[in-house]
């Protein structure tokens, strides 16, 4: 069946097409994203402005055609952190659903950790023993750690790359003060939760999932993405930790000049490599391993369990 996977993000509000069924890979059909950044635009109460609104939900209806062109039986809509978070999440929820038909699921942090952890896990499968998952969104941080499906522990925190460059780093190129500043919030949010995973034994690999963590992987030398999928990529702290001073030394215009960088996510790249610098740090990591799935694919491979056990009962 051919399924779609509509991701209402903090950055992009993105439609992936799949072909899939029960017990089989998900193959990618079609993509089509659009940039909003929603993590952005929010006002001084925490709401998401008029404008805003209407440009979501505008956005939400030409996805929608989109998928009606492409043939997809079950439409998946989700909206994660930015929504979320939103001092006026249910006037926006209502908007959108009086403007689209479309009623989006909002996911807790907590789901999106279990649902990221459950696309590493089903890409690395068991050999893989215990896994520890990173992921940087737009608007949050999500980390997971376990040896089954389910994760043992999971947690997100507000450390988002859209969000901590709106809120800590206005100038372009940033104030080394600022750059401290939230080097110093980063690591202390993220010391609030090491505890409940390190009580848990050691894991057995260490993978790290987003657009934020691709990019990086590229500067530090990792394959291009037209390699596909399957050509290995990683990131060793060391290099992170060579490559944060020089990203807060440049403009945003800078950074889009550097392999694998794209001009929307140029600006949010320090914030995101900060963050990603704390994590490795502050979980003692040395080198992790960059997962082609993420999120999305946590919300079709549950979908497809849901239907295999329909038809199975």
């Amino acid at each position: 069946m051919r399924l779609g996977v509509l991701d209402v993000g903090s950055n992009t509000v993105h439609l992936l097409v799949v072909d899939a069924h029960p017990g089989a890979r998900p193959l990618p059909a079609y993509s089509h994203k659009a940039e909003l950044r929603l993590a952005e635009l929010l006002d001084s109460d925490g709401a998401i402005g008029p404008d805003g609104v209407e440009r979501l939900a505008a956005t939400v209806r030409e996805a929608l055609d989109v998928a009606e062109d492409k043939g997809v039986e079950d439409l998946l809509p989700f909206a994660t952190s930015a929504v979320r978070d939103a001092a006026n999440a249910d006037r926006v929820l209502a908007r959108v659903a009086a403007g689209t038909g479309v009623e989006l699921r909002v996911l807790s942090g907590e789901d999106e950790a279990r649902l990221t952890f459950l696309a590493a896990r089903r890409w690395f499968g068991w050999s893989a023993g215990k896994l520890l998952v990173i992921d940087i969104g737009g608007g949050s941080l999500e980390i997971a750690y376990g040896i089954d499906e389910e994760p043992d522990a999971a947690a997100s925190l507000p450390l988002g790359a859209g969000r901590l460059t709106s809120a800590w780093l206005p100038g372009d190129p940033p104030d080394p003060a600022d750059v401290r500043a939230l080097r110093r919030h980063v690591r202390h949010e993220i010391a609030r939760v090491v505890g409940d995973f390190s009580r848990l034994s050691a894991p057995d690999h260490v993978v790290a999932t987003s657009k934020t963590f691709k990019q990086l992987a590229r500067l530090a030398g990792a394959p291009r993405s037209g390699e596909g999928p399957y050509a290995q990529r990683e990131l060793r702290r060391s290099s992170l930790e060579e490559w944060v001073p020089k990203l807060a030394g440049m403009s945003a215009a800078e950074r889009a000049k550097l392999p694998g960088v794209s001009e929307g996510r140029a600006r949010q790249l320090l914030a995101g490599a900060l963050v990603a610098e704390g994590a490795m740090d502050l979980f003692g990591v040395a080198r992790l391993e960059i997962c082609p799935w993420a999120l999305r694919e946590g919300v079709i491979l549950r979908r497809l369990d849901t239907l295999a056990a329909a038809s199975a009962s």
